[in-house]
C-alpha cells in the first residue's frame, strides 16, 4: 500500500493540465474481473481503481485539475469528495465520444488548457510517474503511454489548442502512433502503464502498491493458488 503521502490531494493545483478521466457506470465497469473476483466485488474494485488514480492524479503538482466522465451517481460523489469535477456521459457513444466531450468541457472553461485523458483503471499509479510523462508530453502536440502489454493506451495527452483525437481500444497503441502521436518512453512508469482488467492484472498492480481504495477492496480479493510440483512415479523395482 502505498504512504498518505502518495495520495493526498493537491491543496495548491497550480498546474496547467487539466486530466479527463472516463469511467463506466459500476454496474458494467470491468467485466472481465467477475469470473476472478465475484460480481458483488467487481463494481467496488473499479469505484477503488477509479478512486486511487484520481487521488494521484489530484496530487500531481502539474495538474491543475481532473474531471471524471460517468453516469454513476456512485462515482460521481466519490471522485467529487477527493476534488475531482464530473460530468455526465452525454454523448453516451462510447468511450472516445465520452474522452472528447470531457476535452470540450474542460476548454469550454479554459480554451487554452493542455489536456490528458488517462485511464481510470490505474490504482497503483504515482504522482511522480505522472508528472514525468506530463513533462515529457508537454514537448509534443500530442503524446501517449502503451499498457504493460504494449498493445493498448492509458494516457494520451494534447498541446493548448490541438484536438486529443482519441482512439482507445484494443491495439490503440498502433492506432496512436499512425495518428502522429508520440511514444513516451516507458523504462521507469510502471504504475502509469499498469492498468487492471484482469485477476493477473491485479495481482501485479498488488505487488507494485496500490492506493489505499484499492488496498482495502483487494483485500478481499481471491488469489490465485500456488502451484504444486509435479509427483513423480516411482521407478517399478
Amino acid at each position: 500500500m502505498r504512504t498518505e503521502g502518495e495520495i493526498a490531494t493537491n491543496t495548491d493545483p497550480t498546474g496547467s493540465w487539466s486530466l479527463v478521466v472516463p469511467l463506466k457506470p459500476l454496474a458494467r465497469a470491468k467485466s472481465r474481473l467477475g469470473a476472478s473476483a465475484g460480481e458483488e466485488l467487481r463494481p467496488r474494485l473499479a469505484l477503488a481503481f477509479a478512486q486511487d488514480t484520481v487521488a494521484a492524479a489530484l496530487s500531481c503538482p502539474a495538474v491543475r485539475d481532473v474531471v471524471v466522465v460517468t453516469d454513476d451517481p456512485v462515482a460521481r460523489a466519490a471522485v467529487a469528495e477527493l476534488g475531482a469535477r464530473t460530468v455526465a456521459d452525454v454523448p453516451a457513444a462510447g468511450l472516445d465520444a465520452a474522452l472528447e466531450h470531457g476535452v470540450r468541457t474542460v476548454r469550454a472553461r479554459r480554451p487554452g488548457a493542455a489536456v490528458a485523458a488517462l485511464n481510470a483503471d490505474l490504482p497503483a499509479l504515482r504522482s511522480g510517474e505522472l508528472a514525468r510523462v506530463l513533462e515529457f508530453s508537454a514537448a509534443f502536440p500530442r503524446a501517449f503511454v502503451t499498457d504493460a502489454q504494449g498493445i493498448g493506451t492509458t494516457f494520451l495527452s494534447a498541446a493548448p489548442g490541438v484536438e486529443l483525437r482519441p482512439a482507445f481500444g484494443g491495439p490503440s497503441r498502433a492506432r496512436h502512433l499512425a495518428s502522429g502521436a508520440v511514444e513516451v518512453p516507458g523504462p521507469g512508469l510502471d504504475s502509469v502503464r499498469r492498468d487492471v482488467d484482469t485477476a493477473d492484472d491485479l495481482r501485479v498492480a498488488l505487488a507494485l502498491g496500490v492506493g489505499r481504495w484499492t488496498a482495502a477492496v483487494g483485500a478481499g480479493a481471491p488469489r490465485a493458488p500456488v502451484p504444486r510440483p509435479p509427483v513423480r512415479a516411482r521407478a517399478e523395482g
